[in-house]
């Protein structure tokens, strides 16, 4: 089964920069978008909807040109599941699922945060809390999940540039760490991404400046957080950088599902 994980940073920018052709080139079996920043109701262009595909979106009920996530599958699921159960995701769009015979897949979308603005790094923080509740009710379940999605977090040094800098800024802080190390190691999560590539500098964002991409500086704030059940089963992983289709690149994983 091959998954794709992409944050498009508005999937109407992502779609004129050729995604959705790349995306059926690829031929993958499901694709979760996150940041789709749209009402699903304004996308009238058949483009948004390959015929090789179901298609299921969950945009920001506070704004729609905020956050959202989407979730495309040839297969269709035997059930889709929206939000989390706590208004920072509920509300905002942040969280989709569909169940498959053999697997469960989500998307997912934590908020940006902030050096400067407390509010918006604790709005983060909640979400991060009721995140993380949800993948320990999630580890009593007698089936294996993928949740693929933004965490806005870079797990460590190699993971992102200037790390000793970095320290210092949102995305990088040490509770922040904290939090996406505890998924790996006390609940037993599989970060899948590293499970087949230990190399340093694999980022999936950069900043929105050429310079930072022609240096590659960036970090690696992309994740598939695959259940313990799946560790031997995934097979590869790549991170693509062909084309630019937003600020952050499509993560590959294939996992023998079959």
């Amino acid at each position: 089964m091959k998954v794709i994980s992409l944050n498009v940073n508005g999937i109407k920018q992502a779609a004129d920069r050729g995604f959705f052709e790349w995306m059926v080139r690829q031929n993958p079996d499901v694709v979760c978008l996150q940041d789709i920043q749209v009402d699903e109701r304004s996308l009238n262009d058949s483009v948004f909807f390959p015929p090789e595909y179901n298609t299921y979106f969950f945009d920001s009920m506070e704004n729609p040109d905020q956050a959202g996530v989407a979730i495309y599958c040839k297969s269709m699921p035997k059930a889709i599941m929206t939000g989390m159960g706590f208004p920072e995701c509920d509300f905002e769009g942040r969280f989709i699922q569909a169940d498959f015979d053999k697997v469960s897949i989500g998307a997912f979308l934590t908020p940006h945060g902030s050096n400067h603005e407390e509010t918006l790094q604790e709005h983060k923080y909640r979400f991060m809390e009721g995140f993380k509740n949800h993948l320990i009710k999630t580890r009593r379940k007698r089936r294996e999940f993928i949740f693929c999605g933004t965490a806005n977090v870079a797990r460590s040094p190699i993971d992102v540039s200037s790390w000793f800098v970095n320290q210092r800024n949102s995305g990088f802080l040490p509770e922040e760490r904290k939090w996406i190390n505890e998924i790996f190691n006390e609940l037993e999560y599989i970060d899948a991404f590293r499970q087949v590539n230990k190399q340093d500098k694999q980022y999936t964002w950069w900043p929105d400046y050429e310079r930072a991409w022609k240096l590659d500086e960036g970090g690696r704030l992309d994740y598939q957080i695959a259940t313990p059940g799946l560790k031997n089963l995934i097979q590869g992983g790549t991170i693509y950088k062909g084309q630019r289709f937003s600020d952050h690149a499509p993560l590959i994983m294939e996992y023998n599902l079959d």
